[in-house]
């Protein structure tokens, strides 16, 4: 099975546009989000999902300079987008990855792909956020292409286009697991969606990558045990809702 890392990527974010491609260290997040995820072992591909917006000519510029694949599709259909981008690259099975998620662990995106991997025919989709225990930005989700595509065809309501599972995670259709943590670590946040968040990341990443580029969830973790005052930056900053 051809299993292929797709990321939901856009210049036009309503609360913080163009934070995909603002800079720590002279690299951008989205750059940062690439080079973690090229270190996912189980994944065969990883394919940047963006629009056909001109204002993410420059996703396409940097995909073309990293020679990583892209599709651009529908800016506010993601749904759409998404299926035609797993279509366009024959995904058998898709993990589903934010652009707002720059810290992410390859490790846990291996271990939620494992987890669908050993159940196969078992379970459609396998996430680590049906039930959070993870930071939040630490989010991978783990689903057939028959899933996608029923989802693609089916879904209706403008909440489950622009949010790509919520068709698959709310209905019976699907047969659903969850990867959790061994401890409850959800009350972090350490996705970009915000000024706040931005500027709790740039702490992260300026602590930790020049001294271990390869630095895991643990390790920022231990970075939050150094400097708990950390936590309060982006602490009120609400997720929108789906």
């Amino acid at each position: 099975m051809k299993v292929v890392i797709i990321v939901q990527a856009r210049m036009t974010s309503t609360r913080l546009p163009g934070k995909i491609l603002k800079e720590v260290l002279g690299k951008s997040l989205l750059e940062y989000q690439i080079e973690r995820l090229k270190r996912v072992c189980l994944a065969n591909d990883i394919v940047i999902a963006t629009t056909t917006n001109n204002m993410d000519d420059v996703v396409v510029d940097l995909c073309k300079k990293l020679q990583l694949n892209y599709f651009r599709g529908s800016e506010h259909d993601v749904l759409a987008r998404y299926h035609a981008a797993a279509v366009a690259f024959n995904a058998d099975v898709i993990v589903r990855v934010c652009s707002d998620c720059p810290l992410i662990d390859p490790a846990i995106i291996d271990r939620v792909i494992d987890s669908y991997l050993k159940n196969s025919g078992k379970y459609d989709y396998v996430s680590n956020v049906l039930v959070r225990t993870f930071p939040r930005g630490m989010d991978a989700e783990v689903f057939s292409r028959e899933a996608l595509h029923c989802a693609a065809e089916q879904a209706m309501l403008p909440a489950q286009r622009e949010h790509v599972t919520p068709f698959i995670v709310a209905g019976t259709l699907f047969r659903l697991k969850n990867v959790a943590y061994v401890q409850d670590q959800s009350r972090h946040r350490w996705t970009v969606d915000t000024n706040e968040d931005f500027e709790l990341i740039k702490n992260i990443l300026e602590s930790l990558y020049p001294v271990n580029n390869l630095f895991t969830m643990q390790d920022v973790l231990d970075c939050f045990e150094a400097n708990p005052v950390w936590f309060f930056i982006n602490a009120h900053v609400e997720q929108k809702r789906v």
